[in-house]
């Protein structure tokens, strides 16, 4: 029961207070570590987090610390491989409140219309800005293949209605009486596609979409890449980060092989790793190399080492890729409460 006096909040605080606070504090957030470095036409370093099955985040906030000072934000994947994990956009703001800066990757495999746009509303009101627009993994590669999915948005409708959100109108082309968004979208690009056609009409419709920054699959073949940056990406003016995969061992290559719709891990650097006396070390080698090939090629990179994200500053220290400036402001480490 609220028995706080009239005006006010169970916290003490009147309504107006907690309102203006709220307020204030939404109109004073920065444009964002990402969004100022893309602006700057910086070598773009970001890396991914998986979410916890399950209610305890603490291994994911310990992998994401590692990343703080190397990358300038940290993508929380939103129900990858169709396998059930925690809320995307609840780490994203775990994350934020560790001082972190979050991509909120959302999908529209789960949700429909309305829910995404009640999402994006939400992460806007939360201070989360990066979102990763994408149509969501089939719901047969996962843990619940009897579910049912939604696809009412896939990716480059859901960058439209990101981009119509923040004109101030919703996905019905009504008025937001409560105030326009500023979401900073992104969108996923597959180079190694077999298909250049549809590659090409999917990565000019993102584009046309609004897409601000483009992160790519898994790249296994550099010279694929190449072709991509110089005959479709070429005076985009959008940063292309290449995918970089940690592999651990040749056995984790092969399930990647196996596992992974169109990726194909060489067999030159099966072998590698295979004869390998350390192959978590060769990995990481591996790593490092495809980071300085991707320099030379595209505007950044995004790592990705499935709950090793501690070594990937060993991966970027190696490849020669500085740490990010650190933080001006010191991390929050705890958990916010609804008011604070």
């Amino acid at each position: 029961m609220n028995t706080a006096p009239s005006g006010q909040s169970p916290s003490g605080l009147s309504n107006g207070t907690l309102s203006n606070g709220l307020a204030n504090g939404l109109t004073q957030r920065s444009p964002g570590r990402l969004r100022q470095a893309i602006q700057a036409k910086e070598f773009i370093v970001t890396a991914e987090v998986m979410p916890p099955k399950g209610g305890d985040p603490s291994h994911m906030l310990a992998m994401a610390a590692h990343l703080q000072n190397w990358v300038h934000a940290v993508n929380v994947t939103d129900g990858s491989r169709a396998v059930l994990r925690m809320s995307s956009l609840a780490c994203s703001v775990l994350l934020k409140q560790a001082g972190i800066e979050p991509i909120c990757q959302m999908t529209g495999r789960d949700r429909n219309a309305i829910a995404l746009q009640a999402d994006l509303m939400g992460a806007h009101a939360l201070g989360i800005r990066n979102v990763l627009a994408l149509t969501g993994d089939p719901l047969k590669a996962g843990d619940h293949p009897k579910s049912k999915p939604v696809h009412e948005l896939e990716s480059i409708r859901l960058l439209q209605v990101i981009r119509q959100l923040n004109s101030g109108t919703d996905y019905n082309d009504s008025a937001m009486t409560d105030g326009c968004l500023d979401i900073f979208p992104g969108a996923a690009i597959d180079p190694q596609s077999p298909s250049w056609s549809g590659l090409q009409s999917r990565f000019e419709k993102k584009l046309a979409a609004g897409a601000q920054f483009f992160q790519s699959q898994l790249i296994s073949d550099f010279d694929k890449l190449e072709k991509f940056m110089d005959n479709l990406a070429v005076g985009c003016d959008r940063p292309i980060l290449a995918g970089i995969f940690l592999l651990k061992s040749a056995k984790n290559a092969a399930f990647i092989n196996r596992c992974v719709p169109g990726v194909t891990i060489p067999q030159h650097i099966i072998e590698r790793l295979d004869k390998a006396p350390d192959p978590l070390q060769e990995g990481i080698k591996i790593a490092a190399e495809q980071v300085q090939s991707a320099r030379d090629l595209c505007q950044g990179v995004h790592m990705m080492a499935v709950r090793r994200e501690d070594l990937i500053p060993q991966i970027l220290e190696l490849a020669g890729v500085a740490p990010q400036t650190e933080p001006k402001t010191k991390p929050k480490t705890e958990v916010l409460s609804a008011v604070g």
